[in-house]
């Protein structure tokens, strides 16, 4: 929930998944003072390209161009390694949350 708007994980990460050089996609909550939570991105690219700024700005205005301006992810981890998963490979979302909850505070800011 964004600003009382609900944000379903699956129409942004399917819009993330849409990039060519995506792998794999998740997005999380962030949580936030203001607006309740803000989307996180986390990116697994495919093999041969790199985790750039450049890159990060291209995924932005990809779902930029397709979402809603409250569903476009405000901060992306893009790796080139796997996303974290489970023994039966479900993606471990909690784990993924855990480890941006710190940018809250950061992320006060209006994109």
């Amino acid at each position: 929930n964004r600003g009382g708007y609900k944000v379903f994980s699956i129409e942004v990460e399917n819009c993330l998944m849409a990039h060519p050089q995506v792998q794999e996609a998740a997005t999380v909550g962030v949580p936030c003072p203001v607006l309740g939570e803000r989307v996180h991105a986390f990116v697994g690219l495919k093999p041969g390209y790199a985790a750039t700024e450049v890159l990060q700005a291209e995924l932005k205005a990809h779902c930029k161009a397709v979402l809603s301006d409250y569903k476009v992810p405000e901060s992306y981890t893009v790796q080139t390694t796997a996303l974290p998963r489970n023994a039966n490979g479900k993606l471990l979302k909690r784990e993924m949350r855990d480890q941006v909850a710190h940018l809250s505070p950061v992320l006060d800011k209006r994109a």
